[in-house]
């Protein structure tokens, strides 16, 4: 590449950081506009208008990338992959800015300092069929949380399978020896003010039982914060909180520390292993059931509800159990470890459809005694 083309080429790529800076700035002024403060925030067709001027001048600097790299007479491989991705990028910013596929839910998800715009497919299971089931002779998909209770329903459903052979089989753990389930006598519904400061002392009575050892898993900060201030005013044990060091960091302090407690919210609920007694009980807040004002959540249950269904029993029930399974997986990783599983979530008991949940889980005695827990993990 000649120099003045290398210069060229700078100076297009620095004003793509600079449009995508004003674009993204926008954004977040159009977000605190609207005062919407979730996480999540859906996004139409009609909103994106406020921010078309500043996507179309990034879209033109990325075109302007594209074409510069087009134009070079010997480019390096890394060169041509710059130009592709420049044409990615822009194809996909059009593609979100137009927020008129029917198919797709359009939203804005802040995360800490970063800001994306996304798009979700409202439906995956023909893009599952197209793309993996329709291309091969046979498929075989396994999982530890493809079922509930025995069925495969929820999950043939969400991927279009229509026709399978199905095969549940029991795990090779003993719940009956490996753990104890501990279901709290008295907590509030988790819709009250109070429900945090209970979590906070039952969490408290758990953990001097298991003298530290622990996951705490929630499903929101909100209630990590209040159950964080009380475990780190009563107990002494060392405390490590999601967002204070990536999820690795924490992991490798939380298995090199004795008797150490690990904070948590979504992404500490699968795929993480901690084998032997470094961890020893894993507690959960509620019951993972998705936020309805969610953008993806709220446009699967519309799509439901046209369809004549029930998307409270045919989604949320099916998908929230099996998050919780994952999350109780945590604990029994290997045929020598054991532990306490706990849910503080008293819909278990009180709601009709606290027996599915109910149903779903690991065969392990249950118990509302700390006594009985104590004298579980003491043997």
């Amino acid at each position: 590449i000649e120099p003045n083309e290398a210069e060229e080429l700078r100076s297009d790529l620095l004003k793509i950081s600079e449009r995508s800076r004003n674009f993204f700035s926008k954004i977040l002024i159009e977000e605190a506009n609207r005062n919407l403060g979730d996480e999540r925030t859906r996004v139409t067709a009609t909103m994106q208008q406020n921010v078309i001027d500043e996507g179309n001048d990034l879209m033109g600097s990325l075109t302007k990338v594209e074409g510069a790299v087009t134009l070079l007479k010997h480019p390096s491989e890394d060169l041509l992959s710059l130009g592709r991705r420049a044409k990615e990028i822009r194809d996909q910013l059009h593609f979100l800015l137009q927020a008129d596929d029917p198919s797709y839910v359009y939203y804005l998800e802040i995360q800490q300092r970063s800001v994306f715009l996304k798009a979700s497919p409202i439906d995956v299971s023909s893009i599952v069929k197209e793309l993996l089931l329709d291309r091969m002779r046979g498929t075989v998909l396994t999982s530890a949380t493809l079922s509930i209770a025995g069925s495969f329903e929820h999950i043939c459903g969400r991927l279009g399978i229509q026709d399978s052979k199905q095969l549940s089989l029991p795990s090779e753990f003993n719940y009956a020896e490996q753990t104890i389930l501990y279901l709290p006598r008295t907590m509030p519904e988790p819709r009250l003010k109070n429900f945090g400061a209970a979590a906070g002392q039952e969490v408290v009575k758990l953990i001097r039982s298991t003298k530290g050892r622990a996951f705490v898993l929630f499903t929101s900060y909100a209630t990590l914060r209040q159950v964080q201030e009380i475990v780190e005013r009563e107990l002494d044990y060392p405390v490590f909180v999601q967002g204070s060091a990536p999820r690795s960091v924490l992991l490798r302090r939380f298995r090199n520390t004795p008797c150490a407690i690990l904070l948590g919210t979504s992404s500490f609920w699968q795929g993480v292993d901690v084998i032997g007694e470094a961890l020893s009980c894993v507690i959960i807040d509620k019951l993972p059931f998705t936020s309805p004002s969610d953008p993806i959540t709220a446009a699967r249950i519309e799509l439901i509800k046209s369809l004549g269904g029930n998307p409270f029993n045919e989604y949320q029930v099916p998908l929230a159990i099996l998050t919780l399974l994952q999350g109780l997986g945590r604990l029994i990783r290997h045929k020598s470890d054991r532990g306490v599983l706990a849910i503080l979530d008293p819909r278990l008991r009180t709601k009709g459809y606290g027996r599915s949940f109910m149903s779903a889980l690991p065969p392990a005695p249950v118990t509302s005694d700390l006594a009985e827990v104590e004298r579980f993990i003491n043997v």
